[in-house]
């Protein structure tokens, strides 16, 4: 066959396997197999059901489309192209070189037309049920009869190694639950993975597995019969109640005489020989690298009018309801846009120091209820821990489908039961939440968060670290922020949590010191360009006199509680540490110490901030300082400085009451007065005595020992 001979279809599909090839062995690196197993469901997708303009990527309206099988990024990078969105033919010669615009995995933010960061597999297919749940509650508050101005679907092509990661159970799982028809599938079942074939580990029924699940499964016997694809995706949107899986059975690396069908397709390039050979097998000029017929092109090119015309359609539609609901097309007008309504703040609580102490998780609470009466698109949820974490949103309703009652019950949480809910129910589903408050964010129109404990912030931790990676305006929240959990015990005791989520790019972390930080770190979290952690306590805390505090806001990132004329130590507490800090000043005050208190709720606002403010909290010639947190000090070092000492912990938790608990690690305003003592040399025997007969001194037995030593 030549490609004079070829069917337009054939020459096509063809276009795709060939550049994408041509691209992976130029760089002599990526996965080649994938781009032409799937090429002709790609190609059915894109060019007969897929609703999008290349000329304005983020068309508010359009269906979304995720490579979630990620390693196979020049299926996507050879769609773009030929569809024409801005990703010129020197990208795509330039795949996975330094500076490109066609990276290894796509990058969101990166390339045009790319929804989402993928490549860690089973986060694309979380991340889609994410955006089909936007999709939903969009459409539900805003669609009236004879205006409907939100609706598109959700498709993903997903793999085996998808299928394989627990993140894609948890999100199927919840799909199904939601009843999100919108939301269609494609199963690139090839059989290959990396090292073999999957009947190495993967011999489940898979659409029994996802009919149990919920969902509508169909099945293409033959990965390159487009009628067949066409029928099953015109099948698949037609069923309204359940998202769809379509089982396409594809060969990996179709078209190559050697490798076609083996794992030798899968995550390398074919080969000079082989790549030559595999053009001759499918009738392809073999002297042309990266050719593209024009015929092809033409007809990939006529996404460009069909586009624009279905973009243009649906503005006259947005034209008409604005007419008709004006206010309602102002709000989605400001929701697409990422904006916040004017005084969105204002309502925020506020609580003096003769206030009972609060837990800054309750705190959070408060605070979110009064932000979700000003913020209409403010939606989440926790994973079936609202009754701990303080995140429901009374009277918000309920993310459900309409058709589905859970006990009888109309609402959980009041305010009614249908996809227009605010509070959405994701199970304990940490994985797939995660995944999926990326993937409304993405989406755009809501301002998502989730919540769970923070110990299990590393179930999430995959699904945080690609928000960070994509600059998702995400909040994650997590209670139960430190070893004064108590009584449940070790397992439930954070210790390294905060110092590994430092740790990643992009990701704002607030451990607010009171209820007062707590209110300034949920409006800093909401003006953030990427997503934030608020890390908030269980235990209940005081509140703050911050009356003397110098330039005391939480979006600074840290600041000076309390001064002394000519301090000579400074004490910095993040959390409810910052109180034991204050203590401490007061003890040290008996000593003839004057001390500085420094809260520091964010590292990352604090580095955000100009050098000048920063060296006013934290003067370079101040040496003399003492960091306290409870838990891991990885970090800390940096505020401490050459002559500071950081008090953590090196040791899991203990099972006990959480007063207890911190006391026997340490944590009291003793240990920290006698730790900056020792630093002046001011130790005396009679402050010796008094501090460490109480807190067991440097003797305190491992494992227990809190940790302290010069950085």
């Amino acid at each position: 066959m030549t490609t004079e001979t070829q069917t337009l279809d054939d020459l096509c599909i063809n276009t795709i396997r060939m550049f994408s090839i041509d691209a992976v062995q130029q760089a002599n690196s990526g996965h080649p197999g994938m781009p032409m197993g799937a090429a002709a469901m790609a190609y059915v997708l894109w060019t007969r059901f897929l609703k999008h303009n290349p000329a304005d990527p983020h068309w508010p309206d359009r269906d979304r489309f995720i490579l979630s099988a990620g390693h196979g990024s020049m299926l996507l990078y050879s769609l773009l192209h030929l569809t024409g969105y801005d990703l010129p033919l020197e990208q795509i010669k330039r795949f996975r070189q330094w500076g490109s615009a066609t990276p290894g995995h796509p990058e969101r933010n990166h390339t045009p037309g790319v929804e989402v960061t993928t490549g860690p597999l089973g986060q694309g297919f979380g991340n889609g049920v994410g955006m089909a749940m936007a999709e939903r509650w969009l459409a539900a508050r805003f669609n009236r009869p004879g205006h409907e101005i939100v609706s598109h679907y959700t498709y993903a092509i997903v793999s085996d190694g998808d299928l394989m990661e627990g993140i894609a159970a948890e999100a199927a799982a919840l799909a199904g639950h939601l009843r999100l028809g919108k939301l269609i599938y494609l199963y690139d079942d090839n059989r290959i993975s990396l090292a073999g074939t999957t009947n190495l580990s993967f011999s489940e029924d898979v659409a029994m597995r996802f009919a149990a699940y919920g969902w509508h499964t169909l099945d293409v016997a033959d990965g390159n019969d487009l009628d067949a694809i066409d029928h099953a995706i015109t099948a698949a949107q037609a069923e309204t109640e359940r998202p769809s899986l379509i089982l396409v059975h594809t060969q990996i690396g179709y078209g190559s005489p050697k490798k076609a069908g083996t794992f030798g397709a899968h995550g390398s390039p074919l080969g000079t020989d082989e790549v030559r050979a595999t053009k001759e097998q499918l009738g392809w000029p073999t002297d042309q690298p990266f050719f593209l017929p024009d015929e092809a092109v033409q007809h990939f090119r006529q996404a460009l009018a069909t586009g624009a015309q279905a973009q243009g359609t649906w503005q006259e539609r947005v034209e008409s309801y604005a007419q008709d609901y004006p206010a309602e097309a102002d709000e989605l007008r400001r929701m697409l846009a990422g904006e916040l309504p004017p005084g969105w703040h204002s309502g925020l609580p506020q609580w003096s120091p003769g206030d009972k102490p609060i837990a800054t998780r309750s705190a959070g609470g408060q605070v979110l209820n009064a932000l979700a009466g000003a913020i209409p698109n403010l939606i989440g949820g926790s994973a079936d821990l609202n009754p701990s974490t303080n995140t429901a949103i009374k009277n918000g309703g309920d993310f459900q489908s309409p058709t589905l009652q859970a006990d009888g019950v109309q609402g959980a949480t009041g305010g009614g039961w249908g996809y227009s809910g605010r509070n959405i129910h994701f199970g304990v589903r940490e994985h797939a939440m995660g995944a999926a408050v990326n993937g409304m964010a993405a989406h755009g129109g809501v301002r998502p968060y989730s919540a769970t404990f923070l110990i299990f912030s590393d179930y999430m931790k995959p699904a945080m670290r690609l928000g960070a990676l994509m600059h998702l305006p995400a909040i994650y929240i997590f209670t139960h922020d430190s070893i004064a959990v108590g009584e449940d015990g070790p397992t439930h005791e954070p210790i390294e949590q905060l110092a590994g989520l430092r740790a990643i790019p992009n990701l704002v972390v607030i451990r607010p010191a009171d209820a007062n930080e707590t209110a300034e770190a949920w409006a800093a979290a909401l003006e953030q360009n990427g997503p934030t952690v608020l890390a908030l306590s269980r235990q209940n805390l005081p509140i703050l006199d911050r009356s003397a505090a110098v330039d005391g806001h939480v979006a600074r990132g840290a600041y000076i509680l309390r001064d002394d004329a000519s301090p000579e130590v400074i004490l910095i507490g993040s959390g409810s540490e910052v109180a034991l800090c204050l203590e401490a000043r007061e003890r040290l005050a008996q000593y003839g110490v004057g001390a500085r208190v420094v809260s520091m709720p964010s590292w990352e606002l604090f580095e955000a901030q100009e050098s000048a403010y920063r060296e006013s909290v934290l003067p370079a010639a101040m040496r003399k300082r003492v960091t306290v947190e409870a838990g891991a000090t990885q970090g800390w070092e940096r505020y401490a400085g050459s002559e500071g000492v950081c008090i953590g912990i090196t040791s899991f938790g203990a099972s006990a009451p959480g007063e207890e608990v911190m006391q026997r690690f340490g944590f009291t305003a003793q240990r920290v007065a006698a730790a900056a003592l020792r630093l002046l040399g001011k130790l005396a025997e009679a402050a010796r005595e008094e501090v460490e007969n109480q807190v067991g001194g440097d003797t305190a037995v491992a494992p227990t020992a809190p940790q302290e030593g010069h950085s």
